[in-house]
């Protein structure tokens, strides 16, 4: 059996098969029983195995061609023309294999910090990833559809029953957002296929559109995939989001879930509505720029390290989208194509530097069972490897030469710079920014003198939790140092993409 045929099912249904099963293990609601210990393993392999296969998008991925590959398409409702459709290209794999990446590590970070139904945790996580994964490689409309809402039901649970005192306003918060937000997608996906009679992504692209058809589905677009990023003003919801959700639901709503909405803007608003994307493009950069400059002043004033890091992310989620719809200010195809390389680079390095910094504050939090950062200082005194790894991440954070939050952001810059210095200008604001807060709360937490007795107590990190950190460390150098290989598995398709956008349908 040739598994690259069915790989991209494979990725989607395994860990919702094997979410399932754990599901069905059950733990009795003990954390330390041998059943618990069972489940937690089988979710651990399942992971890893996901993982491991997902590398296979990697090693037989053809960077010369943009056309959609590992394509699988069986009919799944005839009255309706509704396929079972999926198939990547070089802006969809990346996000998968980020995807199959962090589900383990978050799987491992949560091993014995979960005590109340560590079944039911573990198993919503394998079933996200693979609804996830889903999304990133569906390619029939009312499948993504699906699939996109789906993803609301694991998080919602992972919020409203491991999260903190205020979780239940946090979760109807976050669903209320997303879900609704995403209602007129549904309704631009029945539009194009009462003109098209068919649900498919690739049809809709070469869909000749007015400019008002156009304007409209854009803007059905936008709330959906607005809200997923999230732009300003539609951000509220998240810093709540990520205060009450467990570390692990943090992690993987900063890592990936966030990604969704840029993903949408290129698979979806770009192709499909080059004019009207061009008609809207100097809103979404202001609406970018604002999330970057405006935002970042936000995070300055934030006393509470995962809201910090929350605004920090929709600050560096900014980035994304002004790299995204810079392409009619630039006019030339090189430099738009840097903007939107750099946008997707972003994308990559926020979700892993994102995840490890939530990652670090939840070790904090199991310790000492606080986010203020007034409770913390010296840390360094008695944690040093825990703050080795805090400071490398908080510089990758502010963009630090070297590490992946560099690479993206500098190629954004440069295209901003080729469509208006001003742009540039407010753009490289986030150097400014970025430092200015991330530095100003590891000054706090990590240096000085040890600031009380719990800090003077605290324990350095365990095995598990130093394995964790050092593979996303590994990473964010990796990519920090040789971006090449993600660059070039993305380039064919973007540049195909510009290709696309820059004929006009009128």
């Amino acid at each position: 059996m040739d598994v690259t045929q069915n790989i991209l099912s494979i990725l989607t249904w395994l860990p919702i098969a094997g979410g399932a099963a754990v599901l069905l293990m059950g733990d009795g609601n003990d954390a330390a029983s041998p059943r618990a210990a069972t489940m937690r393993m089988s979710a651990l392999v399942i992971a890893i195995v996901t993982f491991l296969l997902s590398t296979i998008l990697y090693t037989s991925f053809d960077a010369a061609t943009a056309s959609m590959q590992f394509v699988e398409r069986y009919s799944w409702i005839p009255a309706f023309n509704v396929d079972y459709y999926l198939g990547i290209d070089g802006i969809s794999a990346p996000l998968i294999i980020l995807t199959t990446f962090i589900t383990p590590l978050v799987i491992i970070a949560g091993w014995s910090n979960i005590k109340t139904r560590p079944a039911q945790y573990f198993a919503a996580f394998l079933i996200l990833e693979g609804l996830m994964v889903g999304v990133f490689s569906a390619l029939d409309g009312l499948l993504f559809y699906i699939l996109w809402e789906a993803m609301l039901v694991p998080m919602f649970l992972i919020i409203g029953i491991w999260g903190g005192q205020r979780r239940i306003y946090a979760t109807m918060k976050f669903f209320l957002y997303t879900f609704l937000g995403s209602v007129l997608m549904l309704v631009a996906f029945i539009y194009l296929y009462n003109k098209t009679g068919t649900y498919d992504l690739l049809v809709f692209r070469d869909l000749p559109l007015s400019l008002l058809e156009q304007k409209f589905i854009f803007v059905a677009f936008l709330l959906a995939f607005a809200v997923k990023v999230p732009m300003w003003p539609v951000h509220t919801w998240l810093p709540d989001a990520h205060v009450e959700a467990p570390t692990g639901g943090s992690v993987i709503l900063a890592a990936i879930m966030l990604k969704m909405g840029g993903y949408g803007f290129l698979r979806l608003s770009l192709p499909i509505l080059p004019d009207g994307s061009q008609a809207f493009s100097g809103m979404m950069i202001a609406l970018s720029l604002i999330a970057v400059v405006y935002i970042g002043f936000v995070a300055l004033a934030q006393k509470d390290m995962k809201k910090l890091i929350a605004y920090s992310s929709i600050a560096h989620m900014g980035f994304v989208t002004l790299g995204f719809f810079l392409l009619w200010q630039i006019g030339q195809q090189s430099g738009a194509g840097l903007g939107m390389t750099g946008g997707m680079v972003q994308m990559i390095s926020h979700g892993l530097v994102s995840g490890a910094m939530f990652l670090c504050v939840g070790v904090l939090y199991d310790r000492m069972h606080s986010r203020e950062i007034a409770d913390y200082g010296g840390v360094v005194n008695t944690m040093p490897k825990y703050a080795a790894f805090m400071v490398l991440f908080s510089l990758a954070n502010a963009g630090l030469p070297g590490t992946s939050g560099f690479v993206g952001e500098f190629m954004v810059i440069i295209a901003s710079f080729k469509a208006n210095v001003w742009f540039a200008f407010f753009a490289a604001m986030t150097l400014i920014l970025g430092a200015a807060y991330t530095l100003w709360m590891v000054k706090r937490v990590i240096f000085g003198a040890v600031a009380n007795d719990k800090v003077a107590a605290l324990t350095d990190l365990n095995g598990r939790e130093f394995m964790v950190l050092g593979i996303l460390a590994a990473a964010v150098l990796l990519i920090g140092l040789w971006p090449a290989p993600l660059v070039d598995m993305m380039t064919t398709t973007i540049n195909n993409l510009l290709e696309h956008v820059s004929q006009s349908k009128l």
